[in-house]
């Protein structure tokens, strides 16, 4: 048996795979975790401490396709640019052939991660957002607020988009990069406040540092996008909105610790059993979505080594079939 290992570069990555792909390949990540289809460990950290930041490593093994994907992510680290000439964040994915566990493809992993979360954003729209929604609240307006969008705009036509961040500079970047991307008007709120109340979706996408949003700003029929919270201690949301809306999550076991959902837990706002589905069982028809326009639905996502699994083999087939990337043999 002749064993190759295929390497992709960032660039061929990037080339390989379009968001609307990446939609597909979240759902059937989806599904696929609730029908005793993955095995994923709990995900590994090394925090290695400023000045330097933590590299994390998600595994996963899909039955489906016989794949088991590693993905190593570090960030934080501010001085590699200058010093070291490299990014300061950086990824890598192996995709290792589970029925021998040989190693068939090595890829920058930088690109993906981005990609499938902003993809779970609009695989939960379609779930959980009234059909009628139209405008679109952005809380945070980085890399991830701009993914967001470019999936959601797969799915929905996006009238308006109210966003607010921290910094007027990040702002009006924002404004400008969306408004010339996808020529959706973009509204600089004067206030968090002002933003949230016009959402039928609320995205948030902050680094997690505290309350952002208060429960008494969210109209009834809102669907909430919770991204930014996936360590412990991080949080963005008021738990009071938890206590009468429709909680979905990506993993019961990963939000209630690391998600949105942990403070809303460790209040007594809500018990674990007021979490009302993980997003795969509703894909699967064996939960309901969203039963009322009334309803106020929220998205709790962690992010799963499972979605790293199905849009990494989505792009190493779709190399294959393009004859796109270079072969490595480790055993000649």
């Amino acid at each position: 048996m002749q064993m190759k290992t295929l390497l992709l570069k960032k660039e061929e990555v990037s080339r390989l795979i379009r968001m609307k792909e990446v939609i597909g390949t979240v759902e059937e990540a989806y599904k696929a975790f609730n029908s005793d289809q993955v095995v994923q460990p709990d995900y590994i950290g090394i925090d290695l401490h400023p000045p330097r930041g933590d590299i994390d490593f998600k595994l996963g093994y899909y039955k489906g396709n016989e794949i088991i994907s590693m993905k190593a992510s570090s960030g934080g680290f501010p001085n590699n640019p200058t010093t070291y000439g490299v990014p300061s964040g950086m990824g890598t994915i192996l995709l290792f052939d589970a029925r021998t566990c040989a190693l068939i493809c090595v890829m920058d992993g930088s690109l993906i991660t981005g990609l499938r979360t902003g993809a779970c954003g609009a695989v939960s729209v379609k779930a959980l957002a009234r059909k009628n929604a139209k405008r679109i609240t952005s809380i945070g307006t980085g890399n991830q607020a701009r993914m967001q969008i470019r999936a959601i705009n797969e799915i929905m036509k996006i009238e308006a988009i109210h966003a607010w961040d921290h910094t007027s500079e990040s702002l009006s970047r924002y404004k400008a990069d969306i408004e010339r991307e996808f020529g959706i008007p973009v509204v600089m709120a004067n206030s968090k406040k002002e933003a949230v109340e016009q959402a039928d979706i609320l995205i948030t996408t902050t680094r997690g540092k505290g309350e952002l949003v208060e429960a008494e700003w969210i109209k009834p029929g809102t669907h909430i996008v919770a991204i930014g919270t996936d360590a412990k201690g991080k949080q963005e949301l008021d738990p009071e909105i938890f206590r009468n809306a429709k909680v979905v999550v990506d993993s019961i076991t990963q939000c209630s610790e690391k998600g949105e959902t942990q403070h809303p837990l460790s209040k007594n706002i809500m018990s674990k059993d007021g979490i009302h589905a993980e997003i795969g069982e509703v894909l699967l028809g064996e939960k309901p979505g969203r039963e009322s326009d009334e309803e106020i639905t929220i998205f709790d996502s962690t992010g799963m080594a499972i979605q790293d699994n199905t849009t990494a083999t989505k792009i190493y087939r779709n190399a294959i079939e393009n004859k796109i990337g270079t072969f490595f043999e480790f055993f000649e």
